[in-house]
Order: C-alpha cells, then structure tokens, then sequence
C-alpha cells in the first residue's frame, strides 16, 4: 500500500523479488526461512523468522518465494547480503530448539516488523497453495510445478492452477459533521471497531461493491468513492482495497448476522480501534483522525 508517503508492506530498506529459481551464486547462501507446522503455524526462534543456509529435517515441503536485496549501500545496510527467501512447511516431527515456538500468523502480526509479516503472509498462501492443488480440479490427477511462472499444471489435461488472490474493499464511511462510521464486526471476540470491509463479488467493480458492503452491513447509502490504498491480507487469501466515502442517507440498521453494534463517532472521542501500525483498516483511522485535527 503506498498513501501519503508510506509504504505498507514494504521494506524501505530492502528490495524483493520474486523468484522460482534460486540464483547460483546464492546456492549455498543463509537464506530466511518461514517455516509453518501442519497446524499452520509459523516458526520464530527468539521471536525472530530463523536464517540459515537449508532446512531439510522433518521439510516435508518448500518453495523458494525469491531474493532479498539492499536497496542501497548506506551504513544501515552495512554488510548485508543478498539472500533467498524460503517458505516450507516441517512435519510433525520437526525438532525445535531453544528459544523456538510456533504462533498463530495473526498472533505474529504483534511480534514481527511490517516487511517479515507481508512475507509470512505471502509464505502462508504459497504452502496453503501447494498444499490444495496437488491433485488437478478437473480430472484428478497429480499436478506438477511449472518452471517459468508460479503455476501447477495437470500432466494428463494440462489444467493450470495458479496462486488464488480474493479482493475484498474496506471503506471508512464519513459524514459531513466529521464523524466517521465504525462497526464491531462478529469476528472480533472482544470489544473491537473498525471500517466496514466485504469481499467482492463476480460481475463488480470496487465501488459497487462497497455501496452494496454498506447497504447490506449497516443500511445507508453512500457516494463519492474515492481510493485509498491496498494491502495483501492472508485470511486466508486476500488483497485489501480501501476507500473513504461519504453519507448520503438512511438510518443504521445492523444486519445482526455480521455486526454487533454500529455508530458514527468523533475522533476525539473513540471505542477501541485500530490505529495505525500494519493494518490498512489503522491507516484508514488513522488518516481520518489526522484530518479532523487539522
């Protein structure tokens, strides 16, 4: 995502690039490794993801994401080196060391920097991939990696499955008092408000489905959608697409099944809400809150 000069879900100190195949050179290089275990959950060693040059006790799978790369020479990047960038998945026997635990991918969205959690993001999908594409749709047989391009290709009726991406918008909607339109969603165990979101639908655009997101979730209307940014969000296979919109009438009406409570409120005055950090729904708050002080 990139808004008002910042990068989310980039590092600013390092370039990525994906890749299929590991450069020679870099062969036998220390590489980071974003180890998940069969219940999906990534491995941190002192709460950092694990560098080393191989991994291949108890990999029962792993792919090579790309190469990491300083994106300039200055004293910060002192000594750093290119590196390859692994996702693998260990079996039930992977030994841990000390200082190792395995957590959940959102409860590492509190340990890791920004750069490491995309990438976690990334890894998870690329294994959760694999893992449900070794048999063909189509007719069931065993599929098999493409070497050009990040794809797995049915041998017997050359269907192709590739990385699967589902957009989903993620609106603030704002009235001309200023106040802004926060919700708190079921999937929040405790008490927890945020922009309203929904995923898109075959036959939208973005903006039709955030007026439809709106009208079903809360019961209003809205207009002037404009974009905000985007971010990849891995729960499980997802890119958000934010926008700010503004009311233009109706009365809040929950739809109970997926909001608790719904409300406009004031920046000075606000429930527990994200706010800043990773999340493009804190960016969004954020944003919104800096206007109203300016």
């Amino acid at each position: 995502m990139v808004h008002k000069g910042r990068t989310l879900g980039l590092s600013l100190t390092m370039n990525f690039d994906p890749a299929l195949e590991i450069p020679g050179e870099l062969a036998e290089a220390v590489g980071r490794w974003y180890v998940f275990n069969h219940r999906h959950e990534l491995l941190l060693v002192d709460g950092m993801v694990p560098e080393q040059t191989a991994w291949s006790e108890s990999i029962v799978d792993q792919h090579l994401l790309g190469v990491e790369s300083p994106t300039d020479h200055s004293e910060a990047n002192a000594g750093r080196q290119r590196k390859p960038i692994w996702a693998a998945r260990g079996s039930e026997q992977l030994s841990l060391g000390p200082g190792s635990q395995f957590v959940s991918l959102r409860e590492s969205f509190t340990i890791l920097d920004e750069s490491d959690w995309i990438m976690a993001g990334r890894a998870s999908q690329i294994l959760a991939w694999a893992a449900d594409h070794a048999f063909c749709g189509r007719c069931g047989r065993p599929t098999a990696p493409m070497a050009q391009e990040r794809a797995l290709k049915c041998a017997d009726c050359n269907l192709m499955a590739f990385p699967r991406l589902t957009p989903a918008v993620i609106m603030l909607v704002e009235r001309d008092d200023g106040k802004a339109l926060l919700a708190w969603g079921r999937q929040f165990p405790g008490r927890f408000y945020s922009a309203l979101a929904g995923f898109v639908e075959p036959g939208e655009s973005l903006e039709q489905t955030v007026v439809r997101e709106v009208r079903e979730e809360v019961g209003i209307e809205v207009d002037d959608i404009r974009y905000f940014g985007s971010q990849p969000w891995p729960f499980p296979n997802s890119v958000m697409i934010g926008f700010n919109a503004n009311y233009v009438g109706g009365d809040l009406k929950i739809q109970e099944s997926e909001i608790v409570e719904a409300g406009w409120y004031d920046s000075t005055d606000l429930p527990p809400v994200p706010r800043g950090r990773m999340s493009i729904a804190g960016w969004l708050i954020e944003d919104w809150i800096q206007r109203q002080s300016n």
